[in-house]
């Protein structure tokens, strides 16, 4: 049924460096908003979620005399460009289905217009559900990047995300 997992992504050495960049405890919270969010929108939640938890790993560190600059990142950051083409990679490399990866990585660099001249995109549903569960779970000044998570929990809620998809999924496939 699927390809590749939660725990695939979040254990695979590329995307624990960058999503311990970006933070993981943040990730790991929109990766939750989406699941929800993605039934009532009747998304397909193993994409929405797989979207959700990757979709600040482009970010760069924009510091200043040793602190994190939010000023600097809002000026100068495309996290969600780098985020895209990183993700797909990751995801092709770990078997996802190329167009799965490609849809994922489009969610990716369209949850944010941040990067944009112009801030007037029309999004398909699955990239509206990684962009409402982002904005749902950001704090002023980025301090949302700085939840702190504890390895061992970040893999037990992986792994809770990972049952809730494979339910919703059987669910599906027994009332069509």
């Amino acid at each position: 049924m699927r390809k590749v997992t939660l725990e695939q992504i979040y254990t695979h050495p590329i995307a624990l460096k960058y999503l311990g960049r970006s933070g993981q405890a943040h990730a790991i919270s929109v990766a939750e908003k989406a699941l929800i969010i993605s039934e009532r929108e009747q998304v397909d939640p193993d994409m929405a979620v797989k979207a959700a938890l990757l979709h600040d790993i482009g970010h760069y560190e924009w510091y200043r005399d040793g602190k994190w600059d939010y000023d600097l990142y809002k000026q100068n950051d495309i996290h969600a460009i780098k985020g895209a083409a990183r993700a797909h990679k990751l995801l092709i490399r770990l078997g996802e289905d190329p167009q799965a990866a490609k849809a994922i990585s489009l969610a990716i660099l369209l949850h944010t217009d941040s990067y944009l001249p112009e801030h007037n995109l029309k999004l398909d549903p699955l990239q509206q559900v990684v962009a409402e569960a982002d904005t749902a779970d950001e704090e002023a000044g980025g301090a949302h990047h700085y939840k702190t998570i504890s390895q061992q929990e970040a893999l037990k809620r992986i792994r809770k995300l990972d049952a809730s998809i494979e339910k919703r999924m059987m669910r599906q496939v027994q009332t069509s």
